[in-house]
């Protein structure tokens, strides 16, 4: 039976609360040195920036293909065009007196500036095909804005 004098107390029966402190409970305790945490700091800081550096590259990527896509489908439905484009077909974007033209044409046909050739999708976008090497879409967005 358990009493309140803590000198006739049972000793076996109380938990020993030094076990759960975060510091000493007597001068004889064995010293509590705290671990230096600075080296799995650096660690983990390097590694997760490394990775984190990897994804902003990677949606930098994403998000240019994005806004390439965008602009060449603008381009491309500005253009001009006298008949309706068939899914699945590719058809060739032309650079003439200033004014862009959508042609069935083959550049090795038609002697005008050829930007590219482009599929159109079920979804009604354009995909490019091939690019002339010297027509850049980000330079020419640059410069018509």
């Amino acid at each position: 039976m358990p009493t309140d004098d803590p000198i006739n107390q049972d000793l076996s029966q109380t938990e020993p609360r030094g076990n759960y402190l975060p510091y000493p409970v007597s001068r004889l305790a064995a010293k509590i040195i705290p671990q230096d945490l600075t080296n799995f700091k650096s660690r983990g800081v390097s590694r997760v920036e490394r990775e984190l550096q990897q994804e902003l590259v990677e949606l930098r990527e994403r998000y240019l293909r994005v806004i390439d896509a965008f602009n060449w489908n603008k381009l491309l439905y500005e253009a001009r065009f006298g008949f309706e484009p068939v899914i699945g077909e590719v058809y060739h974007l032309y650079d003439v007196d200033g004014k862009h033209h959508l042609s069935m044409i083959e550049p090795e046909r038609w002697h005008q500036r050829w930007v590219g050739s482009f599929r159109l999708n079920a979804d009604g976008r354009w995909q490019v095909e091939k690019i002339a090497d010297d027509f850049d879409i980000r330079s020419f967005v640059d410069a018509s804005v």
